[in-house]
């Protein structure tokens, strides 16, 4: 399939591809929609294996930040970044500049945030060369480090889950396998045990194991055996499309939460895990904490702000949930819904100017 086939497939409005020979960086940005605002999504930097397979994963995640976003209520688009390269060695000054003067080129339609192999200093350094960056460090005037926001959020939306299923939000002697504890799924990982919850845990890479296992007193199993084990949740926390039909019928939970991106290999298996009885937390509806942490800097950082919104996010997934369930629908259909309504009602004001007086740009500037 060609490239403007995918672009087209999906309802892309542009892609970049940009290259800097002198740090070897190689970047694809997309941008999926503008409708509600900028296109604001992170920067993911990945060894992919393939040219291909890096612009399949970034054509994906920026859907999924339209979604994100417009579900979460935020007055902004969908886009999202990735860079080809292992972030334990390829990172350098001449490569974050270099891909700051190409966020630049977007004038504002794109800005970008953290991700995976990213970090806030990361940031830091592009931000030299480009206005249009989100999660900067803290003593720079930033939000700092997404990651704790998210999973706020995610456990906001598991005693949702957990209320809709059971009744109660009580997590105390529930049993959650968290798969990915590098950034977000850590931290979620320690919100969990706060609660009393038994927490099983794996992760490719070893440190974060340790890290995982010395911190919080976890159980660690390998990362083939994770989604088999027996739990009351199944939390996604590392890479997309684990979630198909090879890996559900193992799945040893009754519901699936997690703050992965693109946890379905394709929105048909959301019905497998319907069929198989298991309850699915739509990710783009329940991980929104860090991208609502992230919006709050383009109207002047408040934290306190920023985690109010950022705990709606349980209201949120309850209100979907019911509805699927009046309705009798899939969970991911009464969030796509959600989403997609609130593009159409608003994306059609653009037809009535403010006039230039009435507009804003990021930091009120």
């Amino acid at each position: 399939m060609g490239v403007f086939t995918l672009v087209e497939k999906a309802g892309h409005e542009q892609v970049l591809f940009g290259h800097d020979p002198e740090s070897g960086l190689r970047t694809i940005i997309a941008i999926h929609s503008t409708a509600l605002g900028p296109a604001l999504g992170g920067t993911r930097f990945f060894p992919y294996d393939t040219e291909e397979q890096a612009l399949g994963d970034v054509l994906r995640l920026s859907r999924g930040m339209t979604l994100k976003a417009a579900a979460a209520g935020l007055d902004l688009g969908g886009g999202k970044a990735v860079i080809i390269g292992d972030p334990h060695r390829d990172k350098s000054e001449r490569l974050w500049r270099a891909y700051g003067r190409m966020v630049d080129s977007f004038n504002g339609r794109y800005i970008t945030a953290e991700d995976v192999g990213t970090t806030s200093l990361d940031l830091s350094i592009v931000r030299r060369e480009t206005r249009w960056v989100c999660g900067v460090p803290i003593e720079e005037g930033g939000s700092g480090d997404p990651s704790p926001a998210t999973a706020i959020g995610l456990l906001a939306a598991l005693k949702a889950t957990a209320d809709f299923l059971w009744g109660s939000e009580d997590l105390i002697g529930r049993r959650v396998a968290v798969q990915g504890v590098g950034k977000v799924g850590y931290y979620l990982t320690g919100l969990l045990r706060n609660e009393g919850v038994e927490v099983v845990v794996a992760d490719v890479y070893q440190p974060a194991i340790a890290r995982a296992v010395e911190d919080f007193g976890v159980k660690a199993v390998g990362i083939e055996e994770i989604m088999t084990v027996d739990c009351d949740v199944f939390a996604p926390c590392a890479l997309g499309a684990v979630l198909n039909e090879e890996s559900i019928p193992k799945l040893g939970c009754e519901a699936v939460a997690g703050s992965a991106n693109n946890q379905l290999e394709k929105d048909d298996d959301a019905l497998l895990l319907a069929e198989r009885g298991i309850l699915y937390a739509p990710d783009f509806l329940v991980n929104a904490g860090g991208l609502i942490n992230v919006f709050e800097e383009l109207i002047g950082y408040s934290n306190q702000r920023a985690m109010h919104r950022v705990a709606a996010i349980g209201r949120r997934t309850l209100d979907v949930l019911t509805a699927a369930k009046e309705k009798g629908i899939l969970p991911l259909d009464a969030a796509l819904q959600l989403a997609n309504e609130r593009i159409e009602a608003i994306s059609d004001l653009r037809r009535l100017s403010r006039g230039d007086l009435a507009r804003t740009e990021v930091n009120g500037t």
